[in-house]
């Protein structure tokens, strides 16, 4: 009887243990899905204010050309505010990036890398890599819709609604290249190269609306350089933008 007790206290601890394993197995399975459930949640947050932030915010661009030089070369890695150009509209002396106006850019030619393409088009989509689709540009506003927009006086400066700029702080090489006088046209904006002697600008299709740009191709006022660090820079307007007799020429009156 000793014996068969004993064997029954055996049975009785294994059937316990295998209760408790079971039982632990079972949390577990739950507990990983839970798990992985919340990784995706996560993630999937984090992709939509991703997308938010650069739909409707700020977005990374690079800088594919040296029609900016010097305020910006080669390879920077800049950001452009659109909630500032969507509430306060456009401004003389930001440097702005835009859509192609038509045929400013020459075509694009499609270069497919398998999966590393498909990747590198969704992080651009979500705004976690720079935006390089060939389709944008990157120049300074230097006139508004309704301003007066020369080229040039004796010392070759562009003059704005009968204002010389003095703009010897962020211009390379000379502007005088091509002679013109023009109105900006409703909704649009005059836009030029800092690098004057390279940036097939607005003074280069003044067939085409003056050479102004719509407003509507506007994406945002770019705000700073973020790459590379050693390059790291807040973006301002240069202060020969805000003489108030620029203003006061503009036939609207802004």
């Amino acid at each position: 009887m000793a014996v068969s007790a004993h064997d029954d206290s055996s049975k009785s601890d294994s059937q316990d243990q295998d209760q408790d394993q079971s039982q632990v197995s079972t949390k577990k399975k739950p507990s990983f899905i839970r798990s992985v459930v919340e990784f995706v949640v996560i993630v999937a947050v984090a992709l939509a204010l991703a997308t938010g932030i650069r739909t409707f915010i700020a977005q990374p661009f690079f800088v594919p050309s040296g029609s900016m030089e010097q305020t910006l070369q080669i390879d920077d890695r800049v950001i452009a505010a659109k909630i500032t150009t969507a509430v306060s509209g456009v401004k003389r002396g930001e440097i702005m990036v835009f859509k192609d106006p038509g045929d400013w850019l020459p075509p694009m030619e499609q270069n497919s890398e398998g999966w590393r393409s498909v990747v590198a088009k969704v992080l651009t989509f979500v705004g976690l890599l720079p935006s390089d689709s060939g389709d944008d540009l990157v120049k300074r506003v230097i006139g508004i819709a309704g301003d007066q927009v020369a080229c040039c006086n004796q010392a070759g400066q562009i003059v704005l609604n009968g204002v010389s700029l003095d703009e010897s702080t962020y211009v390379n090489g000379p502007t005088d290249q091509i002679l013109f006088d023009i109105t900006v046209p409703e909704d649009s904006m005059f836009v030029m190269g800092d690098n004057r002697g390279n940036s097939a600008d607005s003074r280069f299709h003044l067939d085409q609306n003056d050479g102004a740009v719509p407003y509507e191709k506007a994406v945002g006022r770019v705000v700073a350089v973020v790459w590379p660090l050693s390059r790291l820079t807040i973006e301002t307007i240069p202060e020969i933008f805000g003489n108030p007799a620029i203003a006061a020429g503009n036939e609207f009156g802004k």
